[in-house]
């Protein structure tokens, strides 16, 4: 049984399977860190821009959240064929790895934003209070108080934005966008050959492991309360 099962695996199938390893963590570590880039700041002026932020500025809160709901309520897979024209004048076309990257951007930087604004909600109100009693400004209280106080929830939630964005790099497959769910979707459900569909599965169930074991240890390495 367990030979008909390693029948598939010619060497073309392995390094097929090799390189969409390589394509999947193109797509996830690429897309997290350009939705930091958009999201991390979105999330913090949600903060400020609140009514009960350090700067209150209604219309732009109100706007900013109308934006990121809306992204936010897309399906990944919906929002993939709503941006195919925009990805191909962007990218030069609608599939593989990079194409991808750009749906995958879209989707994540909402949620990115909505992780951040909720670890800057929870960092202490008696710390901010007593920032601004030393004279703090607004923006050293942001930058120097709740983002480094905020740190092991940030770390916490780039965990699951980065597990998440590589469940969204699963269902790309469906829209021949390379890496592991693309295998799994050509090889493993169109052509019907299980044993590749199995092998797919159980290597992006390992990434997720190993990227939320890296997650829980780096957040408790810069958790201030677990120093002592």
């Amino acid at each position: 049984m367990i030979e008909n099962f390693l029948v598939p695996f010619n060497e073309t199938v392995i390094k097929m399977i090799g390189w969409g390893i390589l394509e999947t963590f193109y797509m996830v570590i690429g897309s997290t860190v350009l939705a930091y880039v958009i999201g991390l700041p979105t999330g913090m002026l949600l903060i400020m821009t609140d009514r009960k932020g350090m700067h209150p500025m209604p219309k732009l809160n109100g706007a900013l959240n109308f934006v990121v709901n809306i992204l936010r309520s897309v399906p990944f897979l919906i929002l993939f064929i709503i941006l195919m024209p925009t990805i191909r004048i962007i990218v030069g076309k609608a599939y593989g790895p990079t194409a991808a990257m750009v749906a995958l951007l879209i989707a994540a930087a909402p949620f990115v934003a909505r992780l951040v604004e909720q670890s800057l909600q929870e960092v202490d109100g008696g710390v901010i209070e007593a920032a601004f009693s030393m004279g703090a400004s607004p923006g050293t209280v942001l930058w120097k108080v709740m983002l480094p106080e905020a740190l092991p929830s940030l770390v916490n939630g780039c965990t699951i934005a980065s597990t998440t964005i590589l469940g969204y790099s699963a269902m790309a497959g469906f829209m021949a966008s390379g890496g592991l769910g693309d295998i799994a979707v050509k090889y493993g459900y169109n052509r019907w050959i299980f044993p590749v569909l199995v092998v797919s599965v159980i290597l992006l169930v390992i990434i997720v492991q190993i990227m939320q074991e890296v997650g829980n240890r780096l957040t408790k390495r810069v958790d201030k309360r677990n120093i002592g």
